[in-house]
């Protein structure tokens, strides 16, 4: 990798470490046996989704605020943030005695939202993306004075996030690739700073939602370039534009930029709660995503061992991590969605549950429907949904109802 320019240094990383020391704790790192079976190669999880404040944005607010002037800590700091950012400025705020103001997207999720008024912030809510809500934080510190707090870009934020690469290379001294989630860069630049200077022959790979990914396109282009499109239900991660800091870094000292789909996104969510016991917003298990995506795919390089992926935070908002579930459910072939039309008459229904049963499905909600364009005066069509056992499963079940001669319609898109 080309040496980069950035003015941020190992030592300035280390210097963030002994400050941090005294404010937060290492954050496990976890064997997982299920994902290195899927890997092939060890794969371990780190952590930051039990860090204080829920991600690990505290590393870099702290560090950033700690090093203010006493005549800016006077005029206090704003940010804008989707909720962990937000988060980790008002209890840095809160620890140092700094008024913290917040902008935050009119859709936040509630939970960050009330976790950073607990921190003492004052909140907010503007535009509906980080990137408008950043344009109203930069208003605010023009026209008061106060301090902007970047959620990414500035020296002592990514060397706040690289403690968390400190701790990498400590608890797995051996580690041959790190997968970090992607979004303006301020996590990934920060580790792979400390983990290019510290083990030069660790492969770095960072994990943007394809849905929201400014990176791939401004890499190839050689600058930071908007992202085409923006939806994504992986907010922590969803940043239109590469920081002026962190996108040297990324581009000179990760080896590769890679995407997630919302389904591995999903998958992955409900793989951790199941197989790692672990609560992970979308944004922190987009790492692990990639992994169980990049394992299906035959054409795909071969990742060395150990691995480390960094689960960024677990602030999710139990709404979605209700339609997240039943997304991650879906994508795993482990829930089935499929109608069929059938003559309405006394007796089809029962027939249908029954032909269901005879391929152990178990139905989870039913509904008729007797009116629609496509539906006959003596038809009814009977909306099912089912809970299945995996892929193969699924196409069992959807064979044995074409069997039967029942009009099945079933659409694979609007599963998701």
């Amino acid at each position: 990798m080309t040496p980069t320019s950035s003015s941020v240094t190992v030592a300035e990383i280390r210097a963030a470490a002994d400050l941090l020391s005294t404010v937060i704790a290492p954050t496990p790192m976890e064997f997982n046996r299920g994902l290195s079976a899927r890997v092939g190669a060890d794969v371990f999880l780190k952590c930051e989704n039990l860090q204080r404040a829920g991600s690990f944005k505290i590393r870099g607010a702290y560090n950033r605020m700690f090093h203010l002037t006493e005549a800016e800590k006077a005029s206090g700091v704003v940010a804008a943030s989707a909720g962990n950012h937000a988060q980790g400025v008002a209890l840095a705020g809160q620890m140092l005695g700094i008024a913290v103001k917040v902008y935050m997207p009119v859709r936040a999720p509630m939970p960050k939202v009330q976790a950073t008024k607990a921190y003492g912030a004052t909140i907010e809510q503007v535009g509906e993306s980080l990137d408008e809500s950043l344009v109203h934080a930069r208003a605010w510190a023009e026209q008061t004075g106060a301090i902007l707090i970047h959620p990414f870009d500035h020296d002592d934020i990514v060397a706040g996030q690289g403690t968390c690469g400190l701790e990498i290379l400590e608890q797995c001294p051996d580690v041959k690739t790190i997968v970090v989630g992607l979004g303006g860069g301020g996590l990934l630049a920060g580790i792979a700073v400390a983990v290019r200077e510290l083990k030069p022959d660790v492969r770095i790979i960072g994990v943007q939602a394809e849905q929201a990914a400014a990176y791939p396109a401004s890499l190839i282009a050689g600058h930071p370039l908007a992202a085409a499109k923006m939806s994504t239900m992986a907010d922590g991660i969803a940043v239109g534009l590469p920081g002026d800091v962190t996108f040297p870094l990324v581009r000179d000292l990760v080896d590769s930029v890679e995407t997630v789909s919302e389904g591995g996104m999903s998958r992955a969510l409900l793989f951790l709660m199941e197989r790692a016991k672990l609560v992970v917003e979308p944004a922190g298990a987009s790492a692990v995503g990639w992994l169980l995506e990049n394992s299906e795919t035959e054409a795909t390089e071969p990742i060395e061992g150990p691995v480390v992926a960094v689960l960024s935070g677990g602030n999710i908002d139990p709404l979605l991590m209700l339609r997240i579930i039943r997304h991650g459910l879906v994508a795993a072939g482990r829930y089935l969605q499929f109608s069929v039309r059938v003559p309405d008459t006394p007796g089809s229904l029962a027939a249908i549950l029954a032909d269901c049963a005879g391929v152990d499905a178990n139905i989870l909600e039913i509904e008729h429907i007797r009116t629609g364009p496509q539906i006959n005066v003596d038809e009814v069509e009977i909306a099912l949904r089912l809970e299945t056992r995996g892929p193969e499963h699924c196409e069992r079940v959807l064979a044995a109802m074409r069997a039967k001669a029942y009009t099945v319609i079933h659409d694979e898109a609007a599963q998701l």
